[in-house]
């Protein structure tokens, strides 16, 4: 049993092959934490470890136990106004307007499983795979209570969190701040690495050391966002790519979010992970409940590449499901950079044609297909089919796709509305907006309240009766605009501060009808390329469009930074046209398929302009690709060069570690400068590998610990380099001897 209680010092013992996690009962009823990280021997009580340091200025709790300060005991889930003046992790407002809460263990359960939570997405798993912890905890003055949940699973470093709250009290309370985790540590030598952006720049990694005070990132856009994914790792300074300690939490949502590390003057680090508090509030009335979403923690020794491992195994096989979790992607190509809105049902066909030529296996319709849709400035929200463009119907065009030997896909914009649209004219109410104040007009676009229920129920009717009218086998369902002026007209003045998170609600409310509905279809995330990334979209779709940007060298830092929480299979990679349509950069065709093969790939170009020598690097690029896409897509992969040299450099190896596919990637070429190689990560040492590349057989051990050479710069003598110049990209294919 994966999970132990101890009644003589009332604690708690978590644990698998690989992590530990113990907290315990405090004398006031409340949740201490002590140990989180490396697997250590369970024993019959833990008290030694609960450390109470005396706070000169603390408030005490009792009057005769001067060292009982809650400013300065490890807590599992903080509340505020009663001796600790860190953030809080919850708090309460009641009837009679106070905030003091005093929530203290009454029971607890165990069993194997995980239950679902309701509404919302999260990870699952059998009874041989996780096994579930629940503390109950109650406020007997006001008849409130709360359940904390854990679940550690058997074979992954892996424990997540969730809190729901129950009001079975007489008096309604509002929830006004409701984080899913919260973690104490000893100490505060860590660095913290997020992943931040912008729109086309999405997800590169940044890493500062922590410093007294807080230190966060957030979204407040009612989404997860461009600027900042709903991930935070805490490692320590010495750890790198693959030794180290690193901690790692990611929240399963898509909304609004708060991932913040505060260091007190004891340099004790809080870590906490959830909603937003900023314009969130729930109101409980009598009989009500709110659950959080789920908070995932992840415990590596093995560094950066450790901590990924276990995300990536995880959303791989507990969080991604249906009949897409363990499908190969097919390869597609997209007709939006071929021909944006401007396009024919004929000339849809020429270039699904070539494309089958090429070896693509699904055509994928973007933007455009439906009401008078030929800029961006109408017909979001009116989604049946434009028969000027289109003469035969969604239809006749996917039956005639099909009959080249191509699935067909097509995109959607659900959440939004234009003013000019036939929707917009019979529902203005349905926008999201303040009644009597101007909107902010974004995009050329409105948002729908997806607060509103009827507004859901209207789009999911009008995407199934396109979807049950063909044989759609791929949906991409973008959203290319942000929340303004947050305010639905459905909710009293007492629950306008709801609206996000019940925005969210329904966003996945309508995943879920559809995904039910149609489960032979890939639905892939898209927000405006990135800005919604995230694990709780993984649950409805099992692959994202990770940049709007397409050009390679952006790509690899995109990329490597997704990679630290996402597999490569969830992260949609098209080689597109150059120069770039984004930053007008021009690169080689082998460099745009070297980084692309690492995600889904697939193509967003009109492969019906080639030269014919381009469509036999092509039709080359897809036979490798299916060759070594199930190494690359379910294989682990490890980051090797991080590009501060210049240099990209990684590699996916299988999982009998018998095959692997390694890329390095140069941006910039420097003249007369030193030999470049790069060594390897993830083999069998006591194997021989030949490269299909180089032709060389060379050791396991020999590849990580000396490496592979990969390339001699011309260094202005007569071209006697064997590398390109700038944008070089070379790939190393080893299989076991």
């Amino acid at each position: 049993m994966p999970v132990i209680f101890h009644p003589k010092d009332r604690s708690f013992h978590l644990y698998n092959d690989q992590i530990s996690y113990v907290f315990t009962v405090l004398k006031n009823g409340q949740l201490g934490q002590l140990y989180y990280g490396k697997r250590i021997a369970d024993r019959s009580s833990f008290e030694h470890m609960l450390v109470m340091r005396s706070c000169v200025m603390g408030p005490c709790t009792y009057r005769d136990d001067p060292n009982f300060t809650l400013e300065g005991i490890k807590q599992e889930y903080p509340a505020y106004g009663t001796g600790d003046f860190r953030d809080p992790a919850y708090q309460l407002r009641l009837a009679d307007g106070s905030r003091i809460t005093n929530f203290v263990y009454v029971s607890h359960s165990i069993q194997k499983g995980k239950p679902t939570l309701k509404g919302l997405p999260a990870t699952y798993g059998g009874e041989e795979e996780v096994t579930t912890l629940a503390i109950r905890l109650q406020d007997e003055k006001i008849g409130c209570e709360m359940e904390i949940s854990y679940h550690i699973f058997e074979n992954l470093p892996v424990i997540t969190r969730d809190v729901r709250f129950e009001n079975h009290g007489q008096q309604p309370v509002m929830l006004e701040r409701a984080l899913s985790a919260a973690m104490d540590f000893y100490d505060a030598d860590f660095e913290m690495v997020q992943l931040d952006g912008a729109w086309s720049r999405e997800r590169h990694v940044h890493t500062r050391r922590l410093q007294s005070g807080i230190q966060n990132i957030s979204s407040a856009r009612g989404a997860s966002g461009h600027f900042h994914n709903p991930f935070l790792a805490l490692k320590r300074c010495s750890a790198t790519e693959n030794s180290g300690e690193v901690y790692g939490f990611s929240l399963v949502y898509s909304g609004n979010f708060l991932a913040q590390a505060e260091v007190d003057v004891y340099d004790v680090t809080r870590v906490m992970l959830g909603i937003h508090p900023f314009e969130f509030e729930w109101k409980l009335q009598t009989g009500d409940s709110f659950q959080t979403p789920e908070a995932v923690l992840v415990y590596s020794d093995q560094g950066l590449n450790g901590m990924s491992h276990a995300f990536h195994d995880l959303f791989r096989e507990h969080l991604m499901r249906g009949v897409w979790k363990n499908r190969t992607r097919p390869i597609l190509l997209n007709n939006w950079e071929a021909t944006y809105f401007d396009f024919t049902e004929e000339s849809i066909l020429n270039i699904a044609k070539k494309a089958k030529e090429l070896g693509v296996e699904l055509f994928v319709l973007d933007d455009g297909w439906f009401g008078q849709r030929n800029d961006d400035k109408s017909s979001l929200g009116d989604w049946n089919v434009n028969t000027q463009k289109i003469p035969s119907g969604i239809e006749g065009l996917c039956s005639k796709i099909n009959e080249l030997g191509l699935d067909f896909g097509l995109w959607f914009e659900p959440e939004m509305v234009n003013e000019i649209s036939e929707l917009y004219k019979a529902h203005p109410e349905w926008v999201i907006g303040v009644p009597g104040r101007d909107h902010s007009y974004g995009r050329n676009q409105y948002v729908l309240d997806f607060a509103n229920p009827e507004v859901v129920d209207h789009i999911y009717h009008a995407m199934k009766n396109v979807l049950g009218k063909a044989n759609i086998r791929y949906v991409k369902w973008d959203m290319n605009r942000n929340i303004t002026e947050a305010y639905s007209t459905t909710l009293p003045a007492d629950r306008q501060k709801e609206f996000f998170h019940r925005y969210i609600l329904g966003v996945y409310d309508l995943y879920d009808r559809l995904t039910t509905d149609f489960p032979q279809i890939l639905f892939e995330s898209c927000a405006s390329g990135g800005g919604r990334f995230d694990p709780g979209l993984l649950y409805y779709a099992p692959q994202g469009w990770t940049s709007d940007d397409t050009d390679a060298v952006e790509r690899l830092a995109i990329q490597y930074g997704t990679s630290l929480v996402y597999p490569l299979i969830s992260m949609g990679s098209h080689v597109s046209a150059s120069p770039n349509h984004q930053t007008s950069r021009q690169t080689p065709l082998k460099m745009r398929a070297d980084v692309a093969y690492f995600g889904t790939f697939g193509y967003e170009l009109d492969v019906t302009r080639m030269e014919d020598e381009e469509a036999q690097a092509v039709k080359k690029q897809i036979t490798y690709f299916k060759e070594h896409r199930d190494v690359i897509q379910y294989g682990d992969f490890y980051r090797l060069e991080d590009g501060s040299r210049g240099l990209y450099s990684w590699m996916a190896v299988s999982k009998d570690r018998k095959k692997a596919v390694m890329a390095y990637y140069k941006v910039m070429a420097v003249p007369n400068t030193s030999l470049k190689k790069i060594r390897a990560a993830g083999l069998d040492p006591d194997l021989c590998y030949h490269c299909e590349e180089n032709g060389l057989t060379l050791g396991g051990d020999e590849l990580m610990n000396f490496g592979m050479l990969c390339e001699i710069e011309a260094a202005g003598s007569g071209g006697c380099g064997t590398d390109q110049g700038d944008f070089t990209s070379h790939l190393f294919t080893l299989n076991a001897k």
